[in-house]
């Protein structure tokens, strides 16, 4: 299977030793050196990945990282030169996968890259035609949600775990089940629980977060995925 990334940084030589490092690889590297054009390429699709930098002379990184997650679940590895934990933590949780502070070794963001790929695949190769409950409908080779044509923010954690639940529809699925399916890098990632992803999910795609009839808690069971809710037809 062919990774194709984009690099979305205006150090251009920076960009550039990356991009070859990466496709000596075997990874497609593609760059934009400026924030608008990236963000219109990765809305796009076509991308596996996007390294994003911070800062930017068009548009703040933090800025692109929220709105590339308003339109798309593809995973997002941030590199800056600010390297505080506050700066890290806005990163994740405006749903970056992963944030590397410059300068960094090369081997290491692609351990990170790798890392990154693996959790969002990781079921390896499967069926991607879309998923579709009533209204809901998750586009499994786009990684984009969408609720009546609206589309929903979810990081590619959230968008994996909703999968797992989606396709497993009407079945109730432990956490333990659900941290095996996706091979435990939910936790590893974020140090977050399920239920944490689980109520994001919520927020996302439930009409009423506080009372799901989507995404349902069975209690010491774990969580199903309900195939249809009061109004719904399922396609």
């Amino acid at each position: 299977m062919t990774t194709r990334v984009l690099i979305i940084d205006d150090d251009e030589a920076l960009a550039a030793m990356v991009c070859e490092f990466l496709a000596a690889r075997g990874l497609v590297v593609e760059m934009e050196a400026r924030a608008r054009p990236g963000l219109e390429r990765v809305v796009r699709g076509g991308f596996d990945a996007v390294i994003l930098d911070v800062m930017l002379p068009d548009l703040d990184g933090f800025e692109v990282c929220r709105r590339i997650r308003e339109r798309s679940s593809v995973p997002v590895l941030m590199l800056t030169a600010r390297g505080e934990e506050t700066d890290r933590i806005v990163g994740l949780e405006l749903g970056a996968d992963d944030y590397l502070p410059k300068p960094f070794s090369l081997h290491e963001l692609l351990a990170r890259l790798r890392a990154i790929l693996r959790r969002t695949r990781p079921g390896g190769e499967r069926d991607n035609a879309p998923l579709r409950f009533g209204r809901l409908e998750i586009d499994r080779a786009a990684r984009v949600v969408a609720v009546a044509g609206e589309v929903r923010s979810l990081t590619s954690h959230q968008f994996e775990l909703l999968c797992v639940l989606a396709e497993s529809a009407g079945r109730v699925l432990s956490r333990d089940q659900l941290m095996q399916r996706l091979r435990g890098h939910v936790l590893e990632a974020f140090d977050r629980s399920i239920d944490n992803h689980v109520s994001r999910i919520r927020a996302a795609i439930e009409d009423d977060p506080r009372h799901p009839r989507r995404l349902i808690t069975v209690r010491g069971a774990g969580y199903v995925f309900a195939r249809s809710q009061d109004g719904d037809l399922d396609v």
